[in-house]
C-alpha cells in the first residue's frame, strides 16, 4: 500500500484450501486497511471435472471440508473446464452447488475465460448490495441439504421492526455463542449470513453482513416506503440449520417474546 500512485482493483488469489472468510474479516477487523481499500466480493472457482468430488469429500470429525465452505462464502461460483464434462454431470455439480449456496451468482466457462464486469464492483458487502439483494431474494430456490454434510441455504421473511439490542442478540447466539440447536440437538453453524431488516427508529432498510463469526449492520441507501408494511429477510447459509427454529427465534426477537428462545437456545451447551 506503500506504492505511489492509485489502485483499481486488488485480487487476493488463496490456496485451495484457505478459508476466504479469514481473509474477508481481515476489512472488518482492521480499520486502517478498511480507510484505504474495502472488500467488494469473494469468488470461488470450482473444476467442473473433479469439483463433485471435492464437495463430496468427508473430513475427520465432523468437519466441513474446505470445497463446500468455499463455495458457502462466495458471491460469484465459476465453474471452470465444462468443455471436459457432460452436461448431466454439469447439471449435478449446479444442483449441488446451488443447493450449498443458493445466494451466490454461478458463471459457467472454459478456461478461465470471464468478463472482468461479471466479477469486478460486486459491492456484495457494502450498503450498496442492499438494492441487488432485495431482488436476488425475491427468486432464492428451495435448497435441499447438500449431501451429507447437511449444508444448506436457509431464507425466511419475518414482518415487523426489531430493536437493534434485540437483533444482536439474535445474530451473537449464532455467530458467538454458538449456543443454537436444531431438532436433533445438533449446533447450527452459520458460516455466511445476509439480509435486510427493519430497525425501530431508522427510516432506512438495514444490511446484515456475516462472515463466520464477524458481522455488521449498516444502513442502506432505501428508505421503508411509509404505505408498506416493513418486512425483515434474512439468508443463512451453513450446517444444521433449521429454518422453523430460526423463524420462530427471530419472532421472538422482533416480539421480544423470550419463551421461544428458550427451547433451543441452551447457554450451558454451548458447541465445540
Amino acid at each position: 500500500m506503500q506504492k505511489k500512485g492509485k489502485f483499481d482493483y486488488i485480487l487476493l488469489e488463496t490456496t485451495g484450501l484457505a478459508d476466504p472468510g479469514a481473509v474477508a474479516s481481515m476489512f472488518w477487523v482492521d480499520a486502517e486497511l478498511g480507510v484505504d481499500i474495502y472488500l467488494d466480493g469473494i469468488i470461488t472457482v470450482v473444476d467442473a471435472k473433479y469439483g463433485l468430488k471435492h464437495l463430496a469429500e468427508e473430513k475427520p470429525d465432523g468437519l466441513i471440508n474446505e470445497a463446500s465452505r468455499q463455495v458457502a462464502l462466495a458471491d460469484i461460483i465459476i465453474i471452470n473446464k465444462t468443455d471436459l464434462v457432460s452436461e448431466e454431470d454439469l447439471n449435478k455439480l449446479r444442483t449441488t452447488i446451488r443447493s450449498i449456496n443458493g445466494l451466490g451468482k454461478i458463471l459457467e466457462t472454459q478456461k478461465s475465460r470471464v468478463d472482468l464486469s461479471n466479477v469486478l464492483d460486486l459491492h456484495a458487502f457494502d450498503n450498496l448490495s442492499g438494492i441487488s439483494l432485495q431482488k436476488k431474494l425475491q427468486h432464492l430456490p428451495i435448497a435441499q441439504p447438500h449431501l451429507d454434510q447437511s449444508i444448506i441455504t436457509v431464507t425466511f421473511e419475518v414482518p415487523g421492526n426489531a430493536k437493534e439490542e434485540s437483533l444482536n442478540v439474535f445474530i451473537q447466539n449464532l455467530l458467538w455463542e454458538k449456543s443454537v440447536r436444531n431438532k436433533e440437538d445438533n449446533c447450527m453453524e452459520v458460516i455466511r449470513l445476509k439480509g435486510l431488516v427493519s430497525i425501530k427508529d431508522k427510516p432506512q432498510q438495514v444490511i446484515v453482513q456475516g462472515v463466520h463469526e464477524l458481522y455488521d449492520l449498516e444502513e442502506t441507501p432505501l428508505s421503508w416506503k411509509d404505505d408498506t408494511e416493513r418486512t425483515n429477510r434474512l439468508v443463512l447459509i451453513g450446517r444444521h440449520l433449521d429454518k422453523d427454529i430460526l423463524k420462530q427465534l427471530f419472532i421472538a426477537t422482533v416480539t421480544e417474546t423470550e419463551k421461544r428462545w428458550t427451547t433451543h437456545f441452551k447457554e450451558d451447551q454451548v458447541c465445540p
